[in-house]
């Protein structure tokens, strides 16, 4: 998550200071990625040394404010611009742990499956609820519109992941089951009979099996009432 350009996205709106810029930017997010106050002020000083921000002066409490520069504008705009890059995806603890419990001694990857579900299924009925608030807000026009539309966005985000997640956890465990029958089948798979057992089949007997087949395969046609 890129806190840089989403900081530069707030002070495109007008000079800020730090803690009012932490405040804004879980507003717009629904807090979904909390900030310290020091992670912001350590991403101003990166900006400012890269020129994308300057000093804005005070405001009438002190506060010292940071204003975006013209670079920090074609930085933002680029950004926008870009597609989010997918070639390295970030680690997930869940892809992770699944890998690490494959053939691990005394671990039951089902039922790490399983429980991984169940609390899945539990986040996506907590944003499905949060999802209806703020929708209800949004539609009601009793809300600070843009920041309420952004946090529908994100919850609509988390959802859409949420049911991927539930998706991906269920083809594992299918994944699981086609990978073990094989290997059960064999095990279980009973001898085939010695050649030598086989009694010669009788030519009589053969003739009279395919003649009933074939008489069992032919239509019946309908009897013709008579008047």
């Amino acid at each position: 998550m890129s806190i840089r350009h989403g900081l530069l996205a707030l002070l495109e709106r007008g000079p800020r200071y730090g803690s009012q810029l932490r405040t804004e930017f879980e507003s717009r997010t629904g807090s979904t990625w909390p900030l310290n106050v020091g992670q912001v002020y350590t991403t101003l000083a990166r900006l400012e040394r890269d020129g994308l921000v300057a000093p804005g002066g005070e405001d009438a409490a002190g506060h010292t404010l940071y204003a975006i520069t013209d670079s920090g504008r074609t930085e933002l705009r680029e950004w926008y611009e870009r597609p989010v890059d997918r070639a390295n995806p970030p680690r997930d603890e869940l892809s992770i742990k699944l890998a690490m419990a494959v053939g691990a001694p005394g671990v039951d990857i089902r039922a790490v499956i399983q429980s991984q579900r169940h609390a899945t299924i539990r986040a996506m009925q907590d944003y499905t609820r949060l999802k209806a608030t703020a929708l209800a807000a949004v539609e009601s026009g009793q809300s600070r519109e843009r920041d309420d539309v952004a946090w529908l966005l994100v919850l609509e985000q988390l959802i859409f992941q949420t049911e991927a997640e539930a998706r991906w956890l269920d083809h594992c465990e299918s994944r699981l089951v086609r990978l073990s029958s094989p290997a059960d089948g064999r095990a279980a798979a009973p001898e085939p009979p010695q050649a030598a057992d086989t009694p010669a089949p009788n030519p009589a007997d053969t003739t009279t099996t395919t003649t009933a087949t074939a008489a069992a395969g032919r239509p019946r046609t309908a009897r013709t009432r008579r008047g």
